[in-house]
């Protein structure tokens, strides 16, 4: 892979050097080939390899470049010195029709089918309490749990369905989706271990074997693998594996720059924008704190802070009716605070709050891939005109903190007592939010919500039931039936259209077409490869 720091004139020069070596490489191939159709066939492999390593161009749009070829081959081919096309004709598009890209595809809309209901949501919650901050746990788990999916079902499809899990720890995380990718697809592999079913290979080999067993006497009859009889080795296999990355992944796993998932940085347009010098921090109240016993509305407005989250008797409070103004703060409550910097530092001295290093309890909440600022304007016709923040009691009703108010030139923020002050046509009103409450905000257009990049999250939980449902049916015919794997996990992919977990859109909107084309280009190559008899080439080289 190539630097980002690198200079167009070195880039080119680098690709063309490599070029080169590729070229004299292929040349050198060529002399001892055992057929022009195999030397063909290993110049378009280097040249594939090259593509891909060095991503002259996006490797799908490599992969149908390469795909191309080979069709062209069907024009070419008297005059490359051979006697038929490298792929037939009829072969070259057998890659869209495979089962493989098929279930692929299946398998990206049923995740996606899980993922609109909740149920991938919970999951990730559910890792990220096992696995806590560390990036070693969180890899541990997720690669134990994707190995045991893919014990039961085939290696790409159990990675395609755990993507939106990845997706979205990583956001919560702030752990490069790089370094969870790798780990869980390695244990995707080596978890097809640890059943007959879940590997390819195994049914392959089992298949061999019945075949083997109808010609030979009984007496030499080879056993059978039962679904169960390479459990221990997969077992052994997948610790190894998980144990492997544990300890050497801080060494071996890409080192991307980690994600910021704190606040500030939603804070720094509003700071650069509107002078709003703002942070969150997460307090927590010991027993012989002054807070004790106050309402919410009673500290907020004097210590210029506004309350976000409260944790208080177990029960996380954040989103719309959880938390009002009267709210009463008892011992060893938990509250994440924004306000101006010095007006935090102030708030916590007073009232002897510990503070937190890291926000932990609410690291979800504010995470900016949950919530974040955003701003609103008043249009001339809404019936927010004349009331006041305090009086609709914005943030009980709809879920939003109002942090300032800019009119005209003016910006009044919290510390001058923002919620009491009347909205006219015209304001702009900065806010903070739960994403999804904004989104039901924005729908009620009393207010224009100016950011319009924020992520509208569609989440269907009634939907759960034939989410799961579709899920368990589509296994259950992986398992217990002769279909296709394919048609298969189609069954599942077609009951979340027609149940209404998915419409039609988002189930072409779930797929990776970058993906499908990737591996859907490539498969010709692979008969190519086979048909030549470039693999028995190989082969033979290794053997010898």
């Amino acid at each position: 892979m190539l630097g980002r720091d690198e200079t167009h004139e070195g880039r080119l020069l680098r690709l063309t050097g490599f070029a080169a070596f590729f070229l004299i490489m292929g040349g050198w191939i060529q002399t001892f080939a055992p057929s022009m159709a195999i030397s063909w066939i290993i110049g378009l492999l280097l040249l594939t390899i090259f593509l891909f390593a060095f991503e002259v161009v996006p490797i799908d749009v490599a992969a149908v470049c390469i795909m191309v070829l080979l069709g062209l081959s069907a024009l070419f081919y008297p005059y490359m010195g051979l006697s038929e096309p490298l792929v037939p004709e009829k072969n070259l598009f057998d890659g869209f029709k495979s089962n493989a890209v098929i279930s692929i595809i299946a398998v990206m809309i049923i995740g996606a089918g899980l993922d609109m209901t909740g149920v991938m949501g919970v999951v990730a919650k559910y890792i990220m309490r096992l696995g806590g901050a560390q990036e070693s746990r969180i890899i541990s788990v997720v690669s134990g749990t994707v190995g045991v999916i893919s014990s039961f079902m085939q290696n790409v499809g159990a990675a395609a369905l755990f993507l939106p899990v990845i997706s979205r720890i990583s956001s919560r995380s702030g752990i490069p989706m790089s370094r969870l990718l790798m780990p869980m697809g390695f244990c995707a592999i080596l978890g097809g271990t640890m059943t007959l079913v879940g590997s390819s290979p195994l049914i392959l080999l089992n298949d061999l074997i019945i075949s083997s067993n109808k010609m030979l006497p009984e007496s030499q009859q080879m056993q059978t693998f039962g679904l169960f009889s390479v459990t221990p080795i997969g077992v052994v296999m997948i610790a190894v594996g998980i144990a492997y990355f544990i300890l050497f992944g801080r060494y071996v796993l890409p080192k991307s720059k980690a994600l910021q998932t704190d606040a500030s940085m939603s804070f720094a347009y509003y700071r650069k924008t509107y002078g709003l010098d703002y942070d969150i921090i997460e307090v927590a109240v010991p027993h012989n704190s002054g807070l004790i016993g106050l309402q919410l509305n009673e500290f907020e407005t004097k210590y210029n802070v506004r309350t976000l989250g409260l944790l208080s008797g177990g029960i996380t409070r954040y989103s719309k009716g959880d938390i009002s103004s009267d709210e009463t703060i008892k011992s060893n409550d938990v509250l994440v605070i924004v306000g101006n910097v010095n007006s935090l530092e102030d708030f916590v001295n007073e009232f002897a709050l510990f503070k937190s290093a890291k926000i932990t309890r609410f690291a979800e909440i504010i995470n900016p891939s949950q919530s974040g600022l955003a701003e609103a304007v008043i249009h001339p016709g809404s019936p927010l005109i004349g009331e006041c923040a305090r009086s609709i009691k914005i943030r009980k009703n709809y879920g939003v903190s109002t942090l300032a108010i800019l009119r005209g030139e003016d910006v009044v923020s919290v510390g001058q007592d923002v919620r009491s002050m009347p909205f006219m046509a015209g304001d702009t009103v900065i806010v903070y939010a739960n994403w999804r409450d904004l989104a039901e905000f924005e729908n009620e257009r009393d207010m224009i919500i100016v950011t319009s990049n924020y992520p509208r999250e569609t989440v269907r939980p009634n939907k759960v039931g034939f989410a799961l449902v579709s899920l368990l049916l589509a296994l259950s015919l992986v398992l217990f039936s002769n279909l296709p794997l394919s048609v298969s996990l189609l069954v599942g992919a077609l009951g979340m259209v027609l149940t209404g977990v998915l419409s039609m859109e988002e189930a072409y909107d779930a797929v990776s077409w970058k993906t499908v084309f990737l591996l859907a280009s490539l498969i010709p190559l692979g008969i190519a490869v086979d048909q030549s008899g470039t693999a028995k080439w190989i082969a033979d080289l290794t053997l010898s």
